[in-house]
């Protein structure tokens, strides 16, 4: 029955569904689960990013409509060094003017959705912090761009309920 489950909370996160997520992230023991276990959960990741030390980390980006994103770290031995969820105020406090689309796509990873605004000539990424609930607006955080790629200004913003 537990191969079963996570079998399909593999197949589910493939389809952006996150469900399953607490419980892979709960089941995944950094030092002791390897490469193997974190894609049998999570699936193949959505990007890779190569450490200098040799490590990977592998992005699992939940945007547009989860609020989160895993950055899951294996070590050039195959095991599992760190997961972080990387869509939290913390994260968003090391964003600095000047840093370029993939200083910040490695921090926070894909973003729920980009647009370019003509007048002011900058092309704003934004990240589902928070969902919309009965009780919430949904909340979302912002980095502008300049024509040149690089980080101008952060912001935040809430969408009404519907």
């Amino acid at each position: 029955m537990k191969r079963f489950l996570s079998m399909l909370c593999a197949l589910l996160a493939s389809l952006g569904i996150t469900a399953c997520d607490y419980l892979n992230v709960r089941e995944l023991k950094p030092g002791v689960s390897t490469a193997a276990e974190v894609r049998e959960r999570f699936g193949p990741p959505q990007q890779e990013w190569h450490n200098d030390d040799g490590s990977v980390t592998w992005e699992y980006s939940r945007q547009p409509e989860g609020a989160e994103c895993y950055m899951i770290t294996i070590g050039t031995d195959s095991i599992l060094r760190e997961i972080d969820q990387r869509i939290n105020e913390q994260t968003f406090a090391r964003i600095e003017r000047g840093m370029t689309g993939d200083d910040v796509r490695r921090m926070l990873g894909r973003p729920a959705s980009s647009q370019f605004f003509q007048l002011k000539q900058h092309t704003v990424w934004e990240w589902l912090m928070e969902r919309s609930t009965t009780v919430n607006e949904a909340a979302y955080f912002t980095v502008s761009f300049n024509n040149e790629g690089r980080v101008v200004e952060t912001g935040r913003y809430s969408k009404p309920k519907r």
